[in-house]
This record gives C-alpha cells, sequence and structure tokens, in this order.
C-alpha cells in the first residue's frame, strides 16, 4: 500500500469474457494511475444454479429478463490461462493484479498465483468458512459491506482476526445497488464503521459519477475502488454503472495529487 489513498480500478466482469478487451483495461487502469486492477475470480458452476434468475439490475442493464444467471456468469469466467496471461500483463503496465474470489476454491487459486492481499465481496461477509479460509492465511484483507449491518461487520471482523492482524483489514463503505443513487451514499457510514471499530476505512463506489469517491478520500478513505469500462453502452451487466476512460483518470488524478479539489469537511 502506498502512503496516499490505495486506488483500485475494478474490472470486475466488464471484460466481457474477452482477453483483449480485458487487456485494454489494463492499460486504461494504468494510465489513469491506479495502483491496482481488479477482477473476479469464479467458476459459474459453483456460485449459482443453471436456473437461478440475473438480479433485478442484471436484468435491467442487460435488457433481458429471458437467460439465467448461470449463463451470464458462464460467458464471464476467465480461464487459468487468462490469470497467468493479465497478471503478466499487468507486471508488464507497471500495475498490480487483483482479483475477488467468490468461494474458497478461488481463495486458495489466487493465493497459488502470489496475491499479496485479498477482497471479501459484500455477499460473503457472513460467510464463515470462506473468512476463515482468509484468516488461515494470514495476508492483508479488504471486506466489503454492502446490504450488512452493523453486527455482520462485527462478526466477520471477529474470525477475520483470528489470524489477520487489525492494521491489515481495511472495511470498505459500499452500497449494492448498480448505479448508486447519490441520496443513498451515506458517506457518514464509513466513519461510523472507523469509530465503531476503530479499522482502515475505504469505500467501493458505484455511483455514476467521480464526485463521492473524491469525497469519501476527502473524509479520510484509505483506499477507494471504482467500477470502469472502455465503454459505457457495451453490453454486460456492469457496464452502465461504470465510468469510461475519461473519467476514470478525471477521478483519479485529483486523489494521486493528495488535492480532493475543492470539497470541504
Amino acid at each position: 500500500m502506498t502512503g496516499r489513498t490505495t486506488i483500485i480500478a475494478e474490472v470486475g466482469v466488464n471484460h466481457n469474457g474477452d482477453l483483449e478487451t480485458a487487456k485494454r483495461l489494463i492499460e486504461v487502469a494504468s494510465d489513469a494511475g491506479a495502483d491496482f486492477v481488479k477482477f473476479q475470480t469464479f467458476k459459474a458452476e459453483n456460485l449459482v444454479t443453471k436456473k437461478a434468475d440475473k438480479a433485478e439490475y442484471q436484468s435491467r442493464n442487460l435488457s433481458d429478463t429471458e437467460s439465467s444467471q448461470f449463463e451470464m456468469l458462464e460467458k464471464l469466467e476467465l480461464s487459468h490461462s487468462d490469470h497467468l496471461i493479465l497478471k503478466s500483463y499487468c507486471e508488464e503496465r507497471k500495475i498490480k493484479f487483483f482479483s475477488t474470489a467468490f468461494d474458497i476454491e478461488g481463495i486458495h487459486y489466487l493465493n497459488s498465483l502470489g496475491l499479496k492481499m485479498f477482497k471479501v465481496p459484500s455477499g460473503e461477509i457472513t460467510n464463515y468458512s470462506y473468512l476463515k479460509a482468509l484468516a488461515d492465511i494470514g495476508k492483508p484483507v479488504i471486506l466489503s459491506t454492502g446490504m450488512s449491518s452493523l453486527n455482520d461487520i462485527s462478526n466477520a471482523l471477529e474470525v477475520l482476526l483470528t489470524g489477520i492482524k487489525k492494521e491489515n483489514i481495511t472495511i470498505l463503505h459500499c452500497n449494492t445497488d448498480y448505479p448508486t443513487a447519490y441520496s443513498d451514499v451515506n458517506l457518514m457510514a464509513m466513519l461510523n464503521i472507523k469509530e465503531t471499530f476503530k479499522v482502515n476505512i475505504g469505500y467501493s463506489d458505484h455511483t455514476p459519477g467521480i464526485e463521492v469517491p473524491i469525497a469519501a478520500v476527502a473524509l479520510g478513505a484509505s483506499i477507494v475502488e471504482k467500477h470502469f469500462t472502455l465503454d459505457k453502452t457495451m453490453p454486460g451487466p456492469d457496464h452502465k454503472a461504470s465510468l469510461d476512460p475519461f473519467e476514470l483518470k478525471k477521478v483519479f488524478t485529483p486523489i494521486i495529487g493528495n488535492s480532493p479539489l475543492c470539497f470541504k469537511v
């Protein structure tokens, strides 16, 4: 981690299952000055049943209510070869490769690739086995908190602390709505997390603009995470809630310079 706010440029599944698109996204993240570019590591068959419906926002963003979540996710998987190629390309572009695992198998796989840090997605904050696997590895962890209560956070932190020092845990305030309405952001929740648990804090942003992550930095976020895409009109569940390359650079520039524009706190 750097002395300033750590910046994670979140690809997620915005590569649409295409390796060349993924490499272009790495280039965009590197050019924007991000510290990490983050993907998602999963196998659809381990996450959902073959008949599971897509989330409402996924159907809305895809304009598709017919195909299943399994069909959507299967097209977005990254193979072992893809992971190796993308990790190597990140090294070439001077940016750190990062990915979120969605099950224990994925955790151990990413650990085998030499990742120095792990990200707990919001949906796994109550998954004891998942959290314990991370605690057993003992590497730094970023914990997202979308849809969770303070009690959920407390329980997750208790598990993680069995193997990870508190100073190596960062808790991200997060809204699990894509895109997130400005009226629902509530950055004060981030400060409440800091005060309640005495931990490093950050913000995972899904708003459509650039203002909120900059404001989060002004309030003391040590990590900010922002979804981005090559083109918001591309087909896929998350493109519409992501920044384009120009916007990504615009939001990261003041953060990198430790000058969060004119926000007052």
